[in-house]
């Protein structure tokens, strides 16, 4: 039996999701929650890999196991032997040829930011600036990058094998409510490092340290140069990751396809 599992956690708590050596990801907690519940070893398969301090409230995994008391009574049993930074949000029997890497069409990621100081309780979750944002200028800036490009200057090298780096760019949105703002990516598959990248770019524009022509000049440059920067890691969620089918094929019946969130 195959299982679909969509999480959350803080990742803050956690040297990243992949298991290393040396050091506890969000795959070693959630795989030893899954061998206390079925007393054995269970490997788990995620979506894609996150960086230390980069959270998710959407992060999907599979993995196999024989459970005949259904995905409810399973979330359960998984919560009661998860810490408190990492939440199974929901657990779904699926086809057995479903995969939550290869599967996925996109992803969304959203960035938190706070102008001036951050409340002690959100300073762990978000990047505080202390100047203003020209917003219209992001926007500017932002409206270059969408589309299907070459997103090799916002990629860097993670020692993996190479990728294609030709990916639809779909949404990169700015919102602002009061002191906070949110910058939303959503791409059809992203580089290592591309999302907090074109993060860092929007907002060196913010601040004035970049303009838009230069990103445009940067964008068809095909190589990454020292005007592009990281944002820091604890700003950034994966939110949502997409399946054209999200494969889920209990005793009731055929696949159900997957509505794209627009929240």
């Amino acid at each position: 039996m195959r299982w679909k599992c969509v999480c959350a956690y803080d990742g803050g708590a956690f040297h990243g999701w992949q298991s290393q050596a040396n050091a506890l990801s969000v795959q070693d907690a959630i795989e030893d929650a899954l061998a206390s519940v079925f007393r054995r070893p269970v490997r788990i398969h995620g979506s894609g890999r996150t960086d230390t301090g980069v959270h998710a409230v959407g992060q999907v995994f599979h993995f196999d196991g024989e459970w005949r008391h259904g995905g409810t009574r399973l979330t359960g049993a998984l919560g009661t032997h998860l810490p408190p930074t990492v939440l199974v949000k929901s657990t779904v029997q699926v086809a057995d040829g479903f995969h939550a890497r290869f599967d996925a069409t996109g992803k969304r990621y959203h960035y938190r930011i706070i102008l001036g100081r951050a409340e002690p309780h959100e300073a762990a979750w978000c990047l505080a600036l202390p100047g203003p944002l020209d917003l219209g200028l992001m926007r500017a800036a932002a409206a270059v990058l969408i589309g299907r490009h070459d997103f090799a200057p916002f990629g860097a090298s993670n020692g993996d094998e190479i990728e294609d780096t030709v990916k639809d760019l779909r949404c990169l949105r700015i919102s602002r409510r009061g002191r906070r703002i949110r910058i939303t990516v959503e791409a059809s598959g992203f580089l290592y490092h591309m999302a907090r990248s074109l993060v860092g770019t929007l907002l060196k524009v913010g601040l004035g340290r970049l303009s838009v022509a230069e990103v445009s000049r940067v964008l068809t440059s095909g190589h990454r140069i020292p005007l592009i920067e990281t944002a820091p890691a604890h700003g950034l969620f994966l939110e949502k990751v997409f399946y054209r089918s999200d494969g889920e094929a209990g005793p009731s019946g055929p696949l159900r396809p997957e509505v794209p969130s627009n929240s």
